[in-house]
């Protein structure tokens, strides 16, 4: 169904917030796409360049092709996230690294009440989705939980990790810049494309391809046949992203990425072992702010998205 034009313009704002959160590790893009209800078509419109649609393009029908992509959405949402990532992604990064206790909170408010709202989408719970949860809970906890590695360069790996990182970023609590920083590729890929590497650039961008158009497929079929279970998953991957995003952390292990001192592993720790701790309230305040915005968001733009082919 065609969109009015300010429509569009909503969309690229959200595409906005999806880059911001996928450049920063622990934080995931399609968290946010869950949360502004457009996962959905999201999954579906990537999904949909396939063979019918390669066909489309090179035998010139292009608006027939631009119309079965969903071209206006995925162009106003993939705009948004490249804006987000040339600009208001550094201003993220320098409040991360100057206050990252309130933003943490901000964030930790925000998942937590998300994850709520996603999990109220389950039409029927059963034993079967709430092991579903669990499982989900589970896996986000270990891959926040492991510490990075040192790994090769070898092209074969940089796309293996474009592909990882890209199926990351559109899954809710699973930040796709984490698993980077995981592999031991995120300084690899921001030196990339700070020094403008063509070669390792093109090889990034195919994992990242073929990481989004074969996951969207299997998402779109899971939301197709198993739509509960599957969100009652992605749920629990937002609940166990919380580990990563608790504000309060020691660093155990820091690395030196392009000059500046960055931490590598952390543990959380209860606020008033923080050296900070007078942010204690400012924290709490940012938490439920980010709950606040949530559940405004919900109540004033109640999520339009069906399970469609």
């Amino acid at each position: 169904m065609q969109k009015k034009p300010v429509e569009y313009v909503i969309i690229l704002l959200k595409g906005m917030g999806m880059g911001a959160a996928d450049v920063v590790p622990g934080v995931s893009g399609g968290t946010i796409a869950f949360i502004t209800g457009i996962y959905e078509e999201l999954i579906h419109s990537i999904k949909s360049i396939d063979s019918t649609a390669l066909k489309l393009f090179f035998s010139g029908k292009w608006k027939s092709f631009w119309k079965h992509i969903n071209g206006n959405f995925l162009l106003a949402v993939f705009s948004g996230i490249a804006v987000s990532v040339i600009s208001l992604a550094h201003l993220l990064e320098h409040l991360l690294e100057t206050q990252p206790v309130l933003i943490w909170s901000f964030f930790f408010g925000l998942i937590l009440v998300s994850s709520y709202i996603v999990a109220r989408r389950i039409k029927a719970w059963d034993y079967s989705r709430v092991v579903m949860l669990v499982f989900g809970i589970g896996v986000a906890f270990y891959i926040t939980s492991v510490t990075p590695a040192e790994t090769t360069t070898d092209s074969w790996f940089i796309i293996l990790s474009g592909m990882l990182a890209s199926c990351a970023m559109i899954l809710p609590g699973i930040s796709g810049s984490f698993i980077l920083l995981l592999l031991g590729k995120y300084e690899f890929a921001l030196n990339a494309i700070s020094t403008v590497d063509i070669v390792s650039i093109v090889f990034l961008g195919i994992g990242a391809v073929a990481g989004l158009l074969s996951l969207s497929k299997i998402l779109s079929w899971l939301f197709k046949k198993y739509h509960d279970t599957t969100v009652a998953v992605l749920a629990g991957f937002m609940i166990g992203s919380l580990n990563k995003i608790w504000p309060w952390k020691e660093t155990v292990k820091s690395v030196v990425i392009e000059g500046v001192e960055k931490p590598l592993v952390e543990k959380n720790i209860l606020p008033s072992l923080y050296n900070a701790d007078d942010q204690l309230i400012w924290a709490i305040l940012l938490m439920l702010f980010g709950i606040g915005v949530i559940l405004a968001f919900d109540l004033l733009f109640p999520s339009k998205e069906k399970d469609e082919e």
